[in-house]
């Protein structure tokens, strides 16, 4: 059977300077023929929210994807209400036990829906995040700034300690590197759609690259967290006992300490072998048909 997702995304493939990985994600779930993708629900971080939506509204069109259900999310912390919250709790509730959620941005639609209804972390069968950080994180000797679960630390922690959570934090996403040589190798010169589709619309992300931190690639983030969910086989668990709370995350901090001091188990899935990695999501991009 193939499992439900629903995708919480900030999504801003193609947008002038901004991050690339949400899209690419989403292009991998849709490689997938064991992933039925349920909704997409639209969150800020990488941008505003009408940004978000508008970029995934077309990249829906462009990919003749349209069928599948677009709700826009809350604007910002402390903003609990949107049709995506309320578009979370009816599906999930409709399948008990059968909706996984990825979710790649803020968190703000996933607290939103448990002020909803409390029981909303108990009608979901998991739910896969990409955030935080466990030590210091660099790339080519600049420290990165955590982005997603510091965007709204009372939703991050509220998600995490719902017991459901596997997050993938930036430190074990170091090993998601893709150059542009590859990049180019397997879908410059493809002549599937979609190959040109998304070289098209991520070389940007290669430049700006080069320019912010002199590397040839980039990290795909996002597609670590949804190929945990697609094919976990492919991670190593690490489950953990969580200590940190609101103002540890903050900074987006994961602490972790003994059973006795626990909040809640998360778990910190890791890539297993990087080169089965990165061809299961060259593989999984490839299958997908424009329509």
């Amino acid at each position: 059977m193939a499992k439900k997702v629903i995708y919480d995304c900030d999504n801003t493939m193609g947008v002038f300077d901004c991050d690339v990985d949400d899209g690419l994600a989403l292009i991998y779930l849709l490689g997938k023929e064991r992933i039925e993708l349920c909704g997409i629900t639209t969150t800020y971080g990488n941008s505003d929210i009408d940004t978000v939506y508008k970029n995934t509204d077309l990249m829906l069109r462009e990919l003749g994807r349209t069928d599948i259900p677009l709700l826009r999310g809350c604007p910002g912390k402390g903003h609990l209400q949107s049709e995506a919250a309320e578009y979370l709790v009816q599906t999930a509730k409709a399948h008990k036990g059968d909706i996984s959620i990825l979710a790649t941005g803020s968190l703000t639609n996933l607290y939103s829906a448990c002020q909803l209804d409390r029981d909303f972390f108990d009608y979901t069968a998991e739910i896969v995040l990409m955030g935080g950080i466990t030590e210091e994180l660099t790339i080519n000797g600049r420290i990165l700034d955590e982005l997603n679960f510091s965007c709204d630390p009372a939703a991050a922690d509220c998600v995490l300690r719902s017991g459901k959570a596997s997050s993938i934090t930036g430190n074990n996403c170091l090993k998601a590197y893709f150059t542009v040589n590859e990049f180019r190798q397997r879908l410059e010169g493809n002549s599937r759609p979609i190959a040109r589709y998304i070289f098209d619309k991520c070389f940007y992300w290669f430049e700006n690259m080069t320019r912010r931190f002199n590397i040839d690639g980039f990290y795909n983030w996002d597609v670590v967290a949804a190929a945990y969910l697609a094919e976990p086989g492919l991670f190593k668990d690490n489950p953990q006992y969580l200590t940190s709370g609101p103002q540890q995350l903050k900074s987006g901090i994961l602490n972790f300490g003994g059973k006795e001091a626990r909040r809640a188990i998360v778990n910190l899935p890791e890539i297993d072998d990087p080169v089965l990695f990165a061809e299961d999501v060259y593989k999984s991009w490839l299958e997908v048909k424009i329509r």
